[in-house]
């Protein structure tokens, strides 16, 4: 019923100075980048340019008329809409702290990553009581990695004696995204058989070496029956469990259901509900033991023999595997774009941005106030940083730092020592002149973020473009969507008058079923063939099935298309989010059955609402007189 407000939602806009005008209504304007710009992001394929546009000139014009009116009736005044425009605007402000080329630089790197995995061997040498020695360790650990030392065990011991203790781990295949972006970084510029150069951690010193490279296998869809190890088992115990393992295992090798099994007898508490199905997941998820297990199954449907982990013995069976990223797919750079601006690596190139802020901003440092002064009241706050201290130091007052718009003071400051003292994650013991250096980059960006309509003309049009969309929204509820449905008396003389437009085309009457998992779909269908009621089905159910039943058209219900006896079922469909649907058909009917009022009410609601709305725009033409600018309307379809 509100099906216009998804067109509107969608329109972009904004505005290009000196451009030319295409659309005049009332004493209001539409340049013509401002029409191309929402024109050539809602466009599709057309025969006809001119009659594509014309008819995009005359949906865009009825557009800005609701929005003025909407404008003058204050409703971006309301409070609802004030707080959904600045949740919004704080939703999507990230997204515009980073430069663009150093954002796409990310990308590129991350969608070249993510096609390979990285077997990977870890050494760790904690520095904190003799950081030497721990140096010395990582050097000589890489000189004999790149001499070809492959028993790391050893090596790690041989390190121990000579040195400090030194850790070893195989860490499996690794990809993009697995560990810390400067520890990604270290492994993918380094040739597979190598050793990285040593890299210092807060406590530690580490080592990596490459042993292999893969392409990366993909994205894995997997369900398990696990029968965990309880602490401490005993050999027997791991020995009763491995045969309870294969017991299971002899009943789905005979065609028991994965999913009732799991139910049954799998001690995963976070899976076993649904069937034993696990979140999608690629290489570095889990362990090396259970991923070689997962990649021998070689078709979707099929069943591993029971293995063990350190965590029990799990019987699996793959579901779905496709790429990691395919890189074909349009979709793939927006993917990895979120990702990116998801992600810490993000942050290197928020610094270099705020660094370049500093010039667009015309940052300034006050000459009143002297470095030594800064640091030592800072220091004397980072000992007590009660905030209720800055206004005691004499610099309080004074301005520190200026922009175009804006000057911070000495308080500014010190009350951003107070709550980095507080925030851990922010504060790691840093000197006093990087907490300056961080405290500048801060305040720039923050300057940046209050003005940010002012620098970036693409997040200008996204707020416009929502804030729009929100008053637009709201007096289409007013004028049209809210009239017409509460209008009983006049939706009913709608329906006497043109009746004979509310009749059935082909259709049939239905149960719609949706399953949490595809096996309890098939489970639920069996039990409908063999006659159980809607009621014994919830009861057994209860909220991981819903059950819909009504009269449709025969286009609107998915698996239709060859089944025509009633009693049928359609195919068990699984939907994107891992649930299933399908369709029992009760009975069918041929085109042309009269509806009654109550079958054709939201259809009668959807046209009375189209006739509301074309006498409410008739009403704002006469108000804001809309004229367009044919020379330059042809220009653009010649």
């Amino acid at each position: 019923m509100k099906k216009f407000f998804a067109f509107c939602f969608t329109l972009s806009f904004g505005y290009i100075a000196f451009s030319q005008t295409l659309i005049t209504y009332g004493t209001n304007t539409v340049s013509k980048d401002e029409f191309l710009k929402a024109y050539n992001k809602n466009k599709t394929p057309v025969t006809d340019k001119e009659m594509a546009i014309r008819e995009y000139v005359e949906l865009y014009s009825n557009f800005k008329l609701k929005v003025k009116e909407a404008q003058k009736l204050r409703l971006d005044t309301l409070p609802q809409i004030k707080y959904d425009v600045e949740n919004f605007r704080n939703q999507i402000m990230e997204n515009y702290l980073s430069d663009d080329k150093g954002l796409q630089r990310l990308v590129e790197e991350g969608l070249y990553r993510s096609k390979k995995d990285l077997h990977v061997i870890h050494f760790t040498i904690p520095a904190e009581t003799d950081s030497n020695k721990a140096f010395l360790a990582a050097k000589d650990i890489v000189a004999s990695l790149n001499k070809g030392s492959s028993d790391y065990q050893i090596l790690a011991s041989d390190m121990t004696t000579k040195y400090v203790p030194v850790m070893a781990a195989d860490m499996g295949f690794i990809t993009a995204f697995t560990l810390p972006y400067n520890y990604e970084n270290l492994l993918y510029n380094t040739k597979p058989g190598a050793g990285t150069e040593p890299y210092r951690s807060k406590t530690a010193w580490h080592v990596f070496k490459v042993v292999e490279e893969r392409p990366n296998p993909g994205k894995w869809k997997i369900a398990q029956v696990l029968f965990a190890f309880p602490p401490d088992a005993s050999v027997e115990t791991k020995a009763k469990l491995a045969k309870q393992a294969d017991d299971v295992y002899a009943l789905l090798l005979k065609g028991e259901d994965f999913g009732a099994i799991a139910k049954q007898y799998s001690e995963d508490k976070l899976t076993y509900l649904t069937g034993g199905e696990l979140p999608e997941f690629t290489t570095g998820k889990f362990t090396p033991a259970f991923e070689n297990e997962v990649f021998k199954l070689k078709r979707d449907g099929e069943i591993s023999k029971p293995f063990a982990t350190a965590y029990g013995y799990h019987i699996i069976k793959r579901i779905s595997e496709h790429p990691v990223l395919d890189t074909s797919a349009t979709n793939a750079l927006y993917e990895m774009k979120q990702k990116i601006l998801q992600d810490a690596r993000i942050n290197s190139e928020r610094e270099k941005f705020a660094n370049e802020l500093l010039v667009k901003l015309g940052y300034k440092k006050s000459v009143l106030v002297k470095d030594a002064d800064l640091y030592r009241y800072a220091d004397s706050m980072l000992k007590n940083p009660d905030v209720n201290r800055v206004r005691i130091f004499p610099i309080s007052n004074k301005p520190i730092i200026s922009f175009r718009n804006e000057s911070l003071k000495g308080e500014d400051w010190l009350k951003y020592i107070s709550n980095l003292k507080t925030a851990v994650e922010q504060y790691n013991g840093e000197p006093t002149p990087l907490l300056w250096d961080k405290f500048v980059r801060n305040a720039a960006v923050n300057n940046y973020k209050k003005n940010l309509e002012l620098y970036n003309a693409d997040f200008k049009f996204q707020m416009q473009e929502f804030k729009e969309g929100n008053m637009l929204f709201e007096i289409m509820e007013r004028n049209v969507w809210n009239k017409a449905f509460s209008d009983s008396a006049e939706l009913v003389k709608m329906y006497n008058r043109n009746k004979t437009n509310y009749k059935w085309n082909e259709s049939a009457s239905v149960i719609m079923v949706n399953a949490a998992t595809p096996a309890m779909a098939t489970e639920v269908m069996q039990k409908m063939k063999d006659g159980a009621t809607k009621k014994e089905l919830m009861d057994r159910y209860s909220t991981e099935l819903q059950l819909d039943s009504g009269r449709f058209e025969l286009t609107q219900i998915t698996g239709a298309e060859n089944v025509k006896q009633p009693g049928a079922f359609s195919p068990i469909t699984t939907n994107q989010d891992g649930t299933a649907f399908f369709v029992k058909f009760i009975n069918f009917y041929p085109a042309n059955q009269q509806r009654s009022f109550e079958e054709a009410r939201g259809l009668v609601i959807n046209d009375y609402q189209n006739e509301l709305e074309k006498k409410w725009l008739v009403t704002l033409k006469q108000k804001y007189p809309v004229k367009v600018n044919e020379a330059l309307l042809k220009e653009m379809y010649k």
